[in-house]
């Protein structure tokens, strides 16, 4: 068995969500959130942010850390276990463009039960759902604020 780590961002600007349409040589094909594997000597926090960057030119920021999804799958010689960190995010902007390179087509900010359906993956309609209720929480509490406004 093969352990692999990953970390992604449920990323959110003006109250919608991010994502990214994903087409894989006819294989794979899909709506997911940004994510990709933990490099050598990063921190889960630089992987997040790393990735939403690179996958969808997104510059987003960290506003707190909404928990881990697990799931298996099967590679040629083996079966691979991944664990997959997620952070909560705020961008500065409703800019984004997919990654051509990691067979990303399309990308967007869609509304909470837009994403929700669009989604293909259980785990991760799991983790946009815990955390567009963190966002609920802090933007009724006046705590969510633009990332422009944070540094």
């Amino acid at each position: 068995m093969i352990e692999a780590t990953s970390c992604g961002g449920v990323v959110i600007h003006r109250g919608k969500i991010l994502a990214l349409y994903k087409s894989y040589k006819n294989r794979y094909e899909g709506w997911v959130l940004p994510k990709g594997t933990v490099e050598s000597g990063e921190e889960f926090e630089e992987t997040a942010l790393r990735e939403v960057l690179e996958e969808s030119d997104v510059r987003a920021s960290i506003v707190k850390y909404v928990g881990v999804s697990q799931y298996n799958f099967s590679v040629p010689e083996d079966l691979v276990t991944k664990e997959v960190h997620w952070y909560l995010m705020a961008a500065e902007s409703y800019h984004s463009r997919p990654q051509k390179e990691e067979y990303f087509l399309d990308s967007g900010y869609y509304k909470f039960h837009e994403v929700y359906h669009l989604l293909r993956f259980a785990n991760e309609k799991q983790i946009v759902e815990q955390a567009y209720n963190e966002y609920l929480e802090l933007k009724r509490a006046n705590l969510w604020l633009p990332s422009s406004r944070r540094f």
